[in-house]
Parts: C-alpha cells; sequence; structure tokens
C-alpha cells in the first residue's frame, strides 16, 4: 500500500527538476531546474518559492557552511550567495569537453563536494565522469571515467559506503569510499534495473542504508539494499521522478522532484513529498 502522497502544487512546475537539499537552519528546500536554467528555495508547509536566474543549465547544489551554496553549472562548479545573487567561479573540470554539462552532485558527511558529468549533445555517449572538489582547492580530482550519464550520488550512512549509477546504462554501483581523503576504490555492481523497474536517476539513503533510486522511466521509487535486493517500491503521481531528498523536522519527509516531457500529466514537473516510515541521513555540507 503506497503511503500518502502530497503534491506541491503551489512550487513551480520544471522541465526537468533535480538535485533537492534540504536546509535544515532554513527549513527550506533547495532545487534546481536544469534547462530553466533557475535555482528554487521552496517553503514545503505552504509550497511558497524564492526563484534566482542563473546564466547556464544547472544540474545540483550543495550546501555550504558558510551559508552559500555550490552549483553545478554546464561549465563548471560555481558559488552562489543567497544574500546578493551573485556567482564566483570555482573550478571547471571538463574544459576540454565543451559537449558535456555536469549533471548529478552532492556534498560528502565530511564536507568534499562529489559531481558527475554527461555528454548533453549525444546522451548514449560514454564521455561522463566523476569528479571531486576539496575545500580549499580550485581544480578537481578525476575518480572515474567512462560513464555516460553520472547519477545517483550518496552516502551510507556511516559515511564510508558511496552509491552511484548510471542512468543510461541502468547500472547501480557502491564503491569503497575513504573520508580521510575522498578517494573511491572497490566499484562492485549492486543491481540493474530495467526500464519498467527503473532506470536509476538520483537517490537517497535512509538512516537504515536503504538507498531510494528515482525510477525515472517507471513513475516510481525503489528501496534497494546493498545485496541487490529490491525491498520495495513505491509508485508516483508523476511519470519521470528525478531525485529523493530527506528533509522536513527529522528528516522523516522524503521530498521528491519531477521532470515533464512533451506529453506530460498534470503532475509531471512537480515537487511531493511523502512519509516512507523512514528517516534519513544528515546532509553534508561543504567544509569552506
Amino acid at each position: 500500500m503506497n503511503p500518502p502522497i502530497r503534491i506541491l502544487d503551489a512550487a513551480p512546475a520544471a522541465g526537468t527538476g533535480e538535485s533537492p537539499v534540504w536546509d535544515e537552519s532554513l527549513g527550506r528546500l533547495w532545487w534546481v531546474d536544469i534547462p530553466a536554467p533557475a535555482l528554487h528555495r521552496t517553503d514545503p508547509a505552504t509550497g511558497e518559492t524564492e526563484t534566482w536566474t542563473v546564466p547556464e543549465p544547472v544540474g545540483c547544489l550543495g550546501l555550504c557552511r558558510s551559508g552559500t551554496l555550490l552549483l553545478g553549472l554546464r561549465s563548471g562548479i560555481q558559488r552562489f550567495d543567497p544574500k546578493d545573487g551573485l556567482l564566483y567561479r570555482l573550478a571547471a573540470p571538463e574544459p576540454d569537453r565543451p559537449e558535456n554539462r555536469l549533471n548529478d552532485g552532492k556534498v560528502s558527511p565530511e564536507g568534499r563536494f562529489l559531481v558527475g558529468s554527461m555528454n548533453d549533445t549525444e546522451e548514449k555517449s560514454p564521455t561522463g565522469a566523476l569528479w571531486r572538489l576539496d575545500p580549499g582547492q580550485r581544480t578537481c580530482a578525476r575518480l572515474a571515467g567512462d560513464i555516460t550519464i553520472s547519477n545517483g550520488l550518496a552516502w551510507s550512512p556511516d559515511g564510508r559506503t558511496l552509491w552511484h549509477s548510471d542512468t543510461e546504462a541502468g547500472v547501480i554501483w557502491n564503491w569503497d569510499y575513504d573520508p580521510a581523503d575522498g578517494t573511491v576504490c572497490n566499484r562492485r555492481e549492486v543491481c540493474r534495473p530495467d526500464a519498467a523497474t527503473g532506470l536509476p536517476d538520483g537517490g537517497a539513503v535512509d538512516a537504515e542504508g536503504g538507498y531510494w533510486s528515482a525510477g525515472v522511466s517507471a513513475g516510481r521509487l525503489n528501496r534497494w539494499l546493498p545485496d541487490g535486493t529490491l525491498d520495495r517500491f513505491v509508485e508516483l503521481p508523476v511519470r519521470a521522478p528525478t531525485m529523493p531528498c530527506f528533509g522536513g523536522p527529522g528528516l522523516r519527509t522524503l521530498f521528491v522532484t519531477s521532470l515533464r516531457n512533451k506529453d506530460h500529466g498534470p503532475h509531471d514537473g512537480r515537487l511531493i513529498a511523502l512519509d516512507v516510515g523512514i528517516a534519513g541521513t544528515p546532509v553534508g555540507h561543504f567544509a569552506d
């Protein structure tokens, strides 16, 4: 039986909503609309939303300890200050790949920023990579390559396992992650969900270590266990969910972004919220 689902109709409908991040200090949900391109900050109680237009397609965001944000724009990682609306360029991990753009990204529990890329002109081309930006640095470390659509970044509750997916390849992996230096090793395949089960888009980990993956091709959320078991799934009122995020009091609410296609349904592109009966893991903040 599905849990009750709330559609935040007062918030904007997105072309491609992505990267929801809960800001506990404000009690607000940050998220982006990639093609708009726009950054949103929504009050989940009312749906009231503040919006900032950005100059390039924006794939992801991360909170900083200073109160600013990191944005993964098409051309690179920039710092955004919501107080004045200004952007400051930090790093351009792929200046030699103008066909690529940054896609899914997330701050690690100890304060680094990981972000993946994808080919924005030919989505079946494996030109993407996974990158890491360390605090105080202006260049990124390359963690993995030969990725088609990098997605699904999330950490286990102890911060030592990194979840990662390739949407086009239809695969979800686990990496061993070292919080001391941000390195990854020992990549292993967790599962290969098909289109009917839900190709893996964004993901979030709950306090029990379950991985909630947005099944973008199937209109549902899938909870995967590290051994590859599909523990449960939730049918959603959107055809293409893109990324879940735990937030709200006690991290008990799961917020989900979605996208609209040309034949979209009435709720596609909307933010939705639901209680899946499990709390989430805390949100990381970039150690600036």
